[in-house]
């Protein structure tokens, strides 16, 4: 399997695949729950859209990395959650109706903000009149590649929902697979120059995670939005959609770059363990948290 095939083939399939995935978990109840958590839903969307870039602007420069790696970490932060942040927050008992109405907010707003992000940042670290461009024909690719799937995985869930659900774990698993290839596909293409990214990039991209989750829960409980809300957020904001931005990092229609890849194959590796943890940390907090409730509550009575 050559590279060129799996940049000009497999990349759009699995774009397509993942936004597939993420559709047959979405229903028009999950966008229309914004009403119902308004708060929690702005303070969640701040966080993601604005402060994160922040943070990842200025650990960029704080580790002094070269342009390319630092439009990567920036197209990391401009990456919406996934799937796998709704999982994370359920074994951390997070509000994760919350989580899918912000996944499915997120991954919407991303169609806007992820060019615009992406566009500054490349005029910033490379200066070299590099963009994202967003002409009628990309409009009309990003609509196919991304849209057209949500919207096949929702009517799929609306229509035909115990189809929905047999598909689910195929498609999440294909979606690893594809996954596991990208990855590997940016390893061949930039492996000369690894060892020496990793070494660059990689405790960046870890700050950048424990960040993610910490700013992801610290602001929501600053913002006094319950526990199990500020746990929710802290996941979407830390788990970020990774098979998304090495799509878009090496994908010839768009950034064509390997290198800008590796940042969010780090991190994509990372979160696992750090999301793990600090969903076993949130879970014996929460339990412990309804054990005194309950105590007072006996005693009140």
């Amino acid at each position: 399997m050559q590279a060129s095939f799996l940049t000009v083939v497999l990349l759009p399939v699995a774009l397509a695949v993942i936004m597939l995935g993420l559709g047959l978990g979405l229903t028009l109840e999950d966008f229309k729950r914004v009403v119902v958590y308004p708060r929690a839903v702005f303070v969640g969307l701040v966080c993601q859209s604005l402060l994160l870039p922040l943070c990842a602007f200025g650990l960029a420069h704080a580790f002094g990395l070269d342009g390319r790696l630092a439009v990567g970490l920036m197209l990391l932060a401009a990456s919406p959650g996934g799937a796998t942040a709704n999982l994370f927050s359920h074994l951390a008992r997070g509000d994760v109706a919350l989580n899918v109405t912000l996944t499915a907010t997120n991954s919407v707003l991303s169609l806007l903000t992820l060019p615009l992000l992406v566009n500054v940042s490349l005029a910033h670290f490379l200066g070299e009149g590099r963009s994202i461009p967003m002409q009628p024909s990309k409009v009309i690719q990003v609509f196919a590649v991304v849209l057209v799937p949500i919207a096949i995985g929702m009517l799929v869930r609306a229509k035909k929902p115990v189809v929905a659900e047999r598909l689910d774990r195929p498609v999440r698993i294909l979606s690893a697979v594809f996954l596991f290839l990208v990855i590997g596909a940016a390893v061949v293409k930039e492996r000369a120059g690894l060892a020496a990214a990793v070494r660059e990039v990689g405790l960046a991209a870890l700050v950048f995670n424990l960040v993610s989750l910490g700013v992801g829960y610290v602001v929501p409980r600053l913002a006094r939005l319950p526990e199990r809300q500020a746990v929710a957020i802290g996941m979407e904001i830390g788990i970020h959609n990774g098979t998304l931005a090495i799509a878009v990092a090496s994908s010839p229609q768009l950034l064509n770059d390997g290198r800008m890849a590796i940042p969010p194959a780090i991190y994509s590796l990372l979160m696992y363990f750090t999301a793990a943890a600090f969903s076993w940390m949130s879970a014996r907090r929460l339990v412990a948290l309804e054990i005194r409730e309950r105590a007072a509550g006996r005693i009140r009575s």
